[in-house]
């Protein structure tokens, strides 16, 4: 059995519009994720962090949606090419996702226990009372106090937090080889946050399952990824081990991402660092420049005019940008 368990090769997806151009959302992304392994997918809101998610359970919706080319493999297999019985075997089963917002995820109108029992029944053989008894053993799993009386309570009665425990139960229940949190922490307090995470990271230790954290928060990165994927209007413009790529980073837009991080050491009344400039209107990046041009201090004309490639910088550690070496000399002297 190989270590790889799910791998994405020059995947790309795209949105029609009734005129111009399809909308190049993802554009040409790669990376692979091993068994147990914790892989942060970085980037700003628009970038195609949570297409290339969905694309991996063939969630986007057609029309206007459309997986234009690439592959996905799972175990070995592509995912792209699987029957529509068979991506419905292997979704809440083997590949399961934790969605943005849990109160938009969860059905208002079923009790937590009936919608749990419900994703047991679908994917295995057990009962209704075995699934019962699972779901409140889920329940418990994930710091749901009282869990024999909370399983027939409503969404509604629940807070954000406990919410967001409910979806992890849900997605936990079949022991996924891998497991997609889109911005799991959202609009969730500090503390809980932390909470909702050490149960993500617990579970994945005691489980061995793969675990995709799809955010924009560093601090999350730092503390639980192994390794990092930073994506830029629709690419992976930096990837590699979460400590290299955070001490040594060689994409301008890694390295305002870092610098944008208040940090304790500075004094309070130092002006927060902020990347110039907008992210990227996606329907009009130009096919033949880099997407972060307009907002990058290093740009040249060859920024304008090519696409730069992915290359190796450090062990495990990748960059796309023409000018790396200055920016990777200003990392280092920051």
């Amino acid at each position: 059995m190989t270590d790889t368990v799910l791998e994405i090769r020059d995947l790309k997806v795209h949105f029609l519009q009734e005129e111009g151009p399809p909308v190049r959302a993802v554009d040409g992304m790669s990376y692979s994720v091993k068994r147990g392994e914790c892989v942060a997918i970085i980037g700003e809101s628009g970038s195609g962090k949570t297409v290339s998610a969905l694309s991996i359970l063939r969630l986007i919706p057609f029309p206007p949606g459309l997986i234009a080319g690439g592959e996905i493999l799972f175990d070995g297999q592509d995912i792209l090419k699987a029957s529509d019985e068979a991506i419905r075997k292997i979704r809440g089963s083997r590949i399961s996702m934790i969605f943005q917002e849990p109160s938009a995820a969860l059905n208002p109108v079923m009790t937590v226990g009936k919608q749990l029992e419900e994703s047991i029944l679908l994917h295995t053989d057990k009962t209704r009372q075995q699934a019962h008894e699972q779901a409140i053993e889920l329940l418990k799993m994930v710091d749901i106090p009282n869990a024999e009386d909370r399983i027939n309570q409503y969404p509604f009665q629940f807070s954000g937090g406990m919410q967001q425990r409910v979806m992890i139960a849900m997605a936990m229940c079949c022991k996924p080889e891998v497991l997609i949190a889109d911005e799991p922490t959202t609009a969730l307090d500090v503390t809980v946050q932390a909470q909702v995470l050490e149960q993500l990271n617990r579970l994945r230790q005691e489980t061995g399952t793969a675990l995709i954290i799809v955010t924009h928060n560093l601090g999350v990165v730092a503390n639980y990824a192994e390794s990092v994927k930073i994506v830029y209007g629709g690419k992976i413009v930096e990837q590699g081990p979460t400590k290299e790529v955070f001490k040594n980073p060689h994409h301008p837009y890694t390295l305002g991402l870092i610098k944008a991080v208040p940090r304790l050491d500075r004094p309070i009344s130092e002006e927060l660092y902020t990347i110039e400039g907008e992210p990227p209107d996606m329907r009009f990046i130009p096919e033949n420049s880099c997407a972060f041009e307009p907002r990058c201090k290093y740009a040249t004309e060859e920024c304008r005019t090519k696409s730069p490639v992915s290359k190796q910088v450090g062990a495990g550690h990748f960059a796309s940008c023409f000018s790396m070496e200055q920016v990777s000399e200003e990392g280092v002297s920051r």
